[in-house]
């Protein structure tokens, strides 16, 4: 139901109570003056007829019919005139005011209550006395009729003007509707004109500080989906990036392996060859086979090094927590004097290869920080998957490494190294973040998460 129309049945509501009211004290004031005049004309008839028992008493039945003929009707009142043997002797003529007409018989019952007939008793006769209401029932009822025309009338053309005036009131309403019908379309630049009015005009104003409002908030919304958009799509430039940054160190790893581990067992096998066509022949000859073997020995072991750190054969083939061991074990056998600790929970077999290298990186670099540029003597590393929590309910992953050296390291990657602008790299291109904190009373705590989906 619209407002205009609940407006509209409230006023006619209000109108017609009001009508009714009118119409009911008409009745009610009608109503009493005909029981006034209709008591009263009776007593007067009584009154009268009370000098019929002197008549009856000189001239009999015959005196009384006399005078009652030349008395005729008495106003609202019917007197009716029987012998001894009760038979109608005389009856007082109709009354010719308004002769033929009557109110409706409703409206009658409404107007007047029947008074009991008054009986006079003479010698020679009985005269009843009997109040008739119906003309002065007929004046209320003509005397109504205009005042119910009149009420009809005004309860009409009432009407008209409170549906025009109210239609002409609403016009600030429908014109905000239909701006808000324009914003619910998606027409948020929608914008009304300042409206007539003191209420209109403070609800244009409103009403378009609130388009603007929703105008700017959209247009925050599609700039917003618009970074989560393009930050989706570097996310997975990142994971790609380091996808074949990790395949072209397997690449590698597998061709310092193939072709220079090949070439340094070759010259090994020639050094070796050298040394004992020299022995007792030329010692200086022998000498430098002897260190040319060394060399290529030197050179073996810093190559199964380097493919170690380029690609951990553990990682792929037994999964993060045996690689992280290995990686541990390596800076002990480098490292003896300083205490280094490593303590895994959850099932790390589940992460992915992207994963498992992100966390294997930042590890890494986060160790090889602690060692060379912190100066720490006690590290500890953890890698833990919990179980699903949050809003995604999805496992989240933690990587922590903390160390008592000299804190925080200079964020900005020097040449041939990514610092920690690498591990931010790859902790964000999984959806994660990477945090630096301060311990006491010295040290930093390196901490790593993201969701595993």
């Amino acid at each position: 139901m619209s407002l205009r129309l609940q407006l509209n049945l409230i006023i006619t509501a209000l109108m017609a109570g009001f009508a009714a009211l009118l119409i009911t004290l008409q009745i009610q004031n009608t109503r009493s003056s005909v029981h006034e005049e209709i008591v009263g004309s009776n007593a007067v008839a009584g009154q009268l007829l009370s000098r019929l028992t002197w008549i009856d008493e000189r001239e009999g039945i015959a005196g009384v019919q006399g005078f009652l003929q030349t008395l005729g009707r008495i106003r609202a009142n019917e007197v009716s005139l029987f012998s001894p043997n009760g038979a109608l002797i005389y009856r007082s003529p109709p009354s010719t005011y308004k002769a033929g007409r009557y109110a409706p018989a409703w409206y009658a019952r409404w107007m007047s209550e029947e008074l009991p007939a008054k009986t006079i008793q003479l010698s020679s006769a009985t005269v009843v006395l009997q109040a008739d209401a119906s003309r002065a029932v007929l004046d209320g009822w003509d005397g109504l009729q205009p005042v119910l025309g009149t009420v009809l009338a005004g309860f009409v053309l009432g009407n008209v003007l409170v549906f025009a005036l109210v239609s002409r009131a609403l016009v600030p309403l429908e014109r905000l509707k239909a701006g808000l019908h324009q914003m619910a379309l998606g027409a948020y630049q929608t914008r009304l004109p300042e409206l007539k009015g003191r209420e209109g005009r403070l609800m244009s104003q409103a009403f378009n500080r609130m388009a603007q409002a929703v105008a700017d908030h959209h247009e925050a919304q599609q700039v917003a989906q618009a970074a989560r958009q393009a930050l989706s799509e570097n996310r997975e430039l990142a994971q790609w990036v380091h996808h074949r940054m990790e395949e072209e160190r397997s690449a590698m790893a597998r061709e310092l392996h193939d072709e220079l581990g090949q070439q340094i067992t070759a010259i090994k096998s020639v050094g070796t060859s050298i040394a004992r066509r020299a022995e007792g022949v030329d010692p200086k000859i022998q000498e430098l086979a002897h260190w040319l073997v060394a060399c290529a020995d030197d050179i073996y072991a810093s190559m199964h090094q380097l493919i170690a750190r380029l690609s951990p054969p553990a990682l792929n083939e037994f999964g993060l927590a045996d690689a992280l061991a290995d990686l541990v074990d390596d800076w002990r056998l480098r490292q003896p004097e300083v205490q280094l600790s490593l303590k895994t929970a959850g099932d790390l077999s589940v992460l992915t290869s992207n994963h498992r290298h992100a966390a294997y990186r930042i590890a890494q670099e986060a160790l090889n920080n602690a060692f060379k540029h912190a100066q720490a003597r006690h590290i500890q590393l953890e890698a833990t998957l919990q179980a699903a929590a949050g809003p995604t309910q999805a496992p989240v992953f933690k990587l922590r490494i903390s160390d008592d050296g000299r804190g925080c390291p200079d964020p900005t990657p020097t040449q041939g190294h990514w610092g920690l602008k690498g591990m931010k790299e790859r902790a964000q291109a999984l959806g994660g973040r990477l945090e630096l904190r301060d311990r006491e009373p010295q040290g930093l705590t390196v901490l790593a998460e993201w969701e595993v989906a």
